[in-house]
């Protein structure tokens, strides 16, 4: 289990990994940074605005002096920026040993990606799923090697609609986004397959924070979902602290088995210290994984080659 905060031991220090969080500027990401920090980690903060990167990790460093901490621009829904972050973490950082795949946006206005695709399912899905390929190789020369993606219990109610991912034939922001939570969890667990199949020594690991009060909810949705996400159900959030336990424990914690998700163990799994729960049948439908798979590949021109356990022990894998 992740230790409870203000509670750090020898057992939990993280000294010597080096973790990557994407969104780490503010809500789950900024949470999760802080602690892996706290606990000895070397965090790089990967934000799509570098002044609020850097003073999130000004913060962190004032409250944990002699923190090691980078932080790195990238705009997770255009693909070129994706590229730039890799190429940089690539050269800065022979080993990686956890990427944690956080950043999210939620129910805006229709818009599209500079390479055409609609925002939400490029930035919380296609970005992820390129950046994650990109860094393959530094993760499987990492030690205890793991990929964390961030979904939300909402994709157990969603669909994808390959026909029509750009939402052109209709937008509807709510729907999108428990889509592009659904290509999270789907994505996660058919990566987890093809690992297995590889014998990588790499594991992807799932987690949904419940429901926790971030920007998420108030800097992004507009109309309705605002109003409720933002004002009416805001009382019944737990913290974002509470919310990034999960991700936090997928990412650290002893004796996670790839392939599975975390999330909060309390009523409707809002709430509560983080336990295994279930994916969604379509996450873990091979069909669905293989075409999401094979979808994503052409949209980002990003193939993923899997390296063995030998390859990464002898340091024989390649890119």
């Amino acid at each position: 289990m992740t230790r409870q905060q203000g509670s750090t031991t020898t057992e939990s220090r993280l000294t010597g990994r080096v973790f990557l969080v994407t969104g780490a500027s503010s809500g789950l990401g900024l949470a999760t940074a802080r602690e892996l920090a706290a606990r000895g980690g070397q965090v790089i903060l990967a934000v799509r605005d570098e002044a609020k990167g850097r003073r999130a990790a000004d913060g962190i460093a004032a409250a944990h002096p002699g923190a090691s901490l980078e932080v790195r621009r990238v705009d997770l829904a255009d693909l070129d920026s994706v590229r730039n972050l890799a190429d940089e973490v690539r050269a800065a950082h022979p080993r990686l040993d956890v990427l944690v795949n956080n950043a999210g946006i939620m129910a805006p206005p229709r818009t599209l990606s500079p390479q055409g695709h609609e925002l939400q399912f490029a930035a919380n899905h296609l970005g992820h799923f390129a950046l994650t390929g990109l860094l393959l190789d530094p993760l499987s020369a990492g030690r205890d090697p793991r990929i964390v993606t961030v979904t939300s219990f909402n994709h157990r109610k969603a669909r994808i609609d390959f026909d029509d991912l750009a939402a052109e034939r209709g937008y509807r922001p709510m729907p999108r986004y428990d889509q592009s939570k659904l290509a999270n969890a789907a994505f996660g667990y058919e990566l987890h397959r093809r690992l297995t199949e590889a014998g990588s020594p790499v594991r992807s690991l799932l987690a949904h924070p419940g429901y926790a009060a971030t920007g998420l909810q108030t800097d992004g949705p507009v109309g309705l979902v605002s109003l409720l996400f933002g004002r009416l159900l805001k009382p019944f959030a737990q913290s974002a602290e509470g919310g990034a336990l999960s991700q936090l424990h997928a990412a650290t914690a002893p004796g996670v088995e790839g392939g599975a998700c975390y999330g909060p163990g309390g009523r409707g799994e809002m709430r509560g210290a983080p336990k295994r729960v279930e994916l969604g049948a379509t996450a873990t439908d091979p069909a669905t994984g293989r075409r999401l798979w094979e979808v994503s590949e052409r949209l980002t021109d990003v193939r993923f080659a899997f390296p063995t356990a030998q390859g990464a022990a002898d340091g024989t894998a390649s890119p």
